[in-house]
């Protein structure tokens, strides 16, 4: 058995600890927004604008989506969806809506 210094046991803790808790691992893709998450039912928050209730959100306009939002942190282009201001940690749907959505200037 090799012996460790101190410094890579603690790195090797902190990446366990990491792992354990669940935490993307740096150039792991973020999880994506469960519909279901508090944060999203209370944003209306949906990962296919076209199954937008839009009697229960009567500010949905027809083209609205996290792509072309501009809360939206990832690339227009990107299909595994990006980074958004009100999701921190997780990605969204390119295609998603939620009631936040204010149009990329």
């Amino acid at each position: 058995m090799t012996d460790l210094s101190r410094r890579q046991v603690l790195f090797l803790t902190l990446v366990a600890g990491r792992a354990l808790a669940g935490e993307p691992q740096a150039g792991a893709p973020l999880p994506k927004v469960n519909e279901k998450d508090s944060m999203a039912a209370a944003l209306g928050y949906v990962s296919d604008a076209k199954r937008v209730d839009t009697k229960a959100n009567p500010t949905y306009k027809a083209g609205s989506t996290c792509s072309n939002c501009s809360w939206y942190q990832g690339k227009a282009g990107d299909t595994a969806g990006g980074p958004c201001s009100f999701f921190p940690g997780k990605n969204v749907d390119v295609n998603g809506w939620c009631r936040m959505w204010n149009k990329k200037q």
